[in-house]
């Protein structure tokens, strides 16, 4: 499997989520269901992959309707002007023992800002129906309010009910493409 072939995101198989703080006092996380995207290069050695990921932003997903329904309108993700935000990879370096450290940019609203994410190598191999399959986590953070996600709302006892910092987790499970 040391080759340079294209691999594309298996959506039932990978994950990209979200957690911020709520009231300055918990973690609420989100996912989005709908991603796809695809790597250029070798699983073994990601140094010279390219990675290209779109999310379909009303596939967001808290678990709760009139939260999600709020994160598709104007105050956040705009999803009727905007329905992809984007992921393109500019610098892929390897850190240690299949880990990553992946330079991108991310793209919300039509507003691009350098990302980094830390990602490890969980493995490759054949499935039973022949092909192959290459798995990866990542983690990252951002500051919302650098890609317009200005929304939020002060709390009596000082604070904010939503914080500025998100961070990002993601799991995708790659399937080769011949």
């Amino acid at each position: 499997m040391s080759n340079t072939s294209r691999w594309v995101i298996e959506p039932t198989h990978s994950l990209v989520e979200f957690t911020v703080r709520h009231m300055m006092i918990a973690n609420v996380k989100g996912r989005f269901s709908e991603v796809e995207g695809e790597v250029i290069g070798d699983p073994h050695d990601l140094t010279g992959a390219t990675i290209q990921v779109s999310i379909n932003t009303a596939s967001v997903d808290t678990r709760v309707a009139d939260r999600d329904n709020h994160l598709r309108s104007a105050d956040f993700f705009d999803s009727e002007n905007y329905p992809q935000m984007t992921f393109k990879s500019t610098k892929i370096t390897k850190t240690g023992e299949g880990e990553y450290r992946i330079d991108g940019e991310l793209t919300i609203r039509d507003v691009t800002n350098p990302i980094t994410l830390e990602a490890t190598f969980e493995g490759a191999g054949k499935d039973p129906w022949g092909g192959e399959r290459a798995g990866f986590s990542a983690k990252g953070k951002l500051n919302r309010k650098d890609y317009g996600l200005t929304w939020n709302a002060a709390l009596e006892t000082g604070g904010v009910l939503v914080s500025d910092e998100v961070k990002i987790n993601i799991e995708v499970e790659l399937l080769k493409q011949e």
